[in-house]
């Protein structure tokens, strides 16, 4: 089994909350609640990533995978 090392966003809530961690996994990204880590986690590709986290941010970006 390989290693899975989860890094937490520098944006989440000091206080716990809002916590979102990432890590590389079978050959896209992997997103889950650090909250709950045993909960599981959904694995996007990369491009879908950027997407997502550009309409968050409320960008616009084109070529989402």
């Amino acid at each position: 089994m390989d290693l899975v090392m989860w890094r937490k966003s520098s944006h989440s809530g000091n206080d716990g909350s809002h916590c979102v961690e990432l890590a590389d996994v079978g050959g896209g990204v992997g997103v889950r609640d650090s909250k709950a880590p045993y909960a599981g986690y959904l694995r996007v590709n990369r491009a879908s990533l950027r997407v997502l986290v550009a309409a968050l941010k409320g960008e616009r970006v084109s070529g989402g995978g």
